[in-house]
Formats: C-alpha cells, structure tokens, sequence
C-alpha cells in the first residue's frame, strides 16, 4: 500500500521527538509555528525565509505586545523548523523589532515586615 507523504507539522513532532524534547515543547513548538504560517496566510516555509520570520516577529513585538520571553520561543520555534525539519540553513540577521524585557523587580520583605502582616 502506499505511503502518503507526512504533512509538515507530523514532520515537526517528529522530529522533536526525535530529539527527546519534553511533550510541553513540542507542544508549544507546533503552536508557534503554526502562528508563523497562519500569519503568512498559510504559505509554505520553504516559501519564505529571513524577512517573513522579521516581520511575525515584529508583530508579536508591536501589535501583539507579548514579553521578550514570549518572542523569543516563537523564535526558536521556527528556526526548529527551518534547521531541523526542512533542513534549510537561514542567513540570521533577522532585524526585527525586540519585545521589551520586563523591568520588574521582586518585592522581599525582611522577617519582621512578613510577621507585621500577621
């Protein structure tokens, strides 16, 4: 009987599982990459390149307002995608506009202000 080709995102967790990494990680790997190509209108990645990645990147930056940390893994989602699953090496100078990192800093409080509260 023939096999039909795998679709991309069962290529994705395979090759995650190959890999070992954590079910969360596929998990979230699969949802930003499918972000990335839904933002494209749902062109292929072999499509696009360094300046469609800038520009996902630039919206979740300026309209979607997510953390740097939230930017970041949408990031390494697709470069996962790129070297691992399409096997395409990516000229890195994606420029796009970073998320600003969070400038809060924890409360402590020291033993007699917690026992102040009691």
């Amino acid at each position: 009987m023939e096999q039909r080709p795998k679709k991309l995102m069962e290529q994705v967790q395979d090759a995650i599982r190959v890999k070992h990494y954590s079910y969360q990680t596929e998990k979230t790997y699969v949802y930003w990459i499918r972000r990335y190509i839904f933002f494209h209108d749902k062109k292929h990645p072999k499509e696009m390149g360094s300046a469609e990645i800038e520009a996902f990147l630039t919206d979740l930056a300026v309209n979607q307002k997510v953390a740097a940390s939230t930017q970041n893994q949408a990031l390494h989602a697709v470069l996962f995608l790129y070297k691992h699953v399409l096997k395409q090496d990516l000229d890195l100078k994606v420029d796009a506009v970073r998320a600003k990192k969070s400038k809060y800093l924890p409360t402590v409080l020291v033993k007699e202000e917690v026992l102040e509260g009691v």
